[in-house]
């Protein structure tokens, strides 16, 4: 009997070890780093992510086919509109947004890869402990690639295959649960009047803010 217990206690231990999807917290800021497989998009940006109103800002440099840019962008998911900022002279561009909120975590539909340790397993703190998993993206075809940590659920990197630039890859760091000033998360008060852009160009979505011709 005692080893029939002892024999359960394990095989609810090995289960319980056993990578799941996961949600990551709904209010999160830091920042990330995206390059495309191609060599024709790099940038830099600081995020402030709102799941709990469906809400995203970054704050962008990088390059696009050689030329440099700046880029400060407010995505509000629930209105499908974003706003374009330049806080030095007082001016917005309210645009169109296309496609759902997916807020950040892994899907349930995802197929872990493997558990692996980023750093060293040598001793206590010297390595952080992530799951990579992999699936198909709903809207666009192809597939993706993530990895979170196995505690927190926070991200650490993204792959995504877009046709015009092969694989984009996310990396993120600094990264922080909850936001220091979510008033950052609102249209700037010389914004709220902007009226909505008529422009024959497609709505923007996530990725094409990285590689837009500015």
């Amino acid at each position: 009997m005692k080893l029939f217990a002892v024999f359960a206690c394990l095989l609810v231990g090995c289960l319980a070890g056993k990578p799941h999807p996961c949600s990551s917290p709904p209010l999160m800021s830091g920042a990330l780093t995206v390059s495309s497989q191609n060599e024709k998009v790099w940038a830099y940006a600081q995020y402030l992510y709102d799941a709990l109103g469906q809400r995203l800002r970054l704050k962008e440099i990088g390059t696009y086919e050689n030329k440099t840019f700046t880029y400060d962008v407010l995505l509000l998911y629930r209105e499908a509109t974003m706003y374009e900022i330049v806080k030095h002279n007082r001016t917005c561009k309210k645009k169109p947004l296309k496609g759902d909120f997916y807020p950040l975590g892994i899907p349930k539909t995802a197929s872990l890869l493997g558990q692996a340790v980023v750093g060293s397993s040598s001793g206590p703190g010297e390595g952080l402990l992530v799951n990579t998993w992999t699936g198909d993206q709903p809207d666009k075809g192809g597939k993706f690639m993530i990895t979170y940590t196995e505690f927190g659920c926070i991200p650490v990197s993204a792959a995504f295959h877009t046709e015009q630039f092969g694989w984009m890859v996310l990396s993120y760091f600094n990264n922080v649960v909850g936001i220091s000033d979510p008033g950052e998360l609102n249209p700037p008060d010389f914004c709220p009047d902007t009226e909505m852009e008529n422009s024959k160009e497609e709505p923007a979505d996530f990725l094409s803010l990285f590689f837009k011709k500015h």
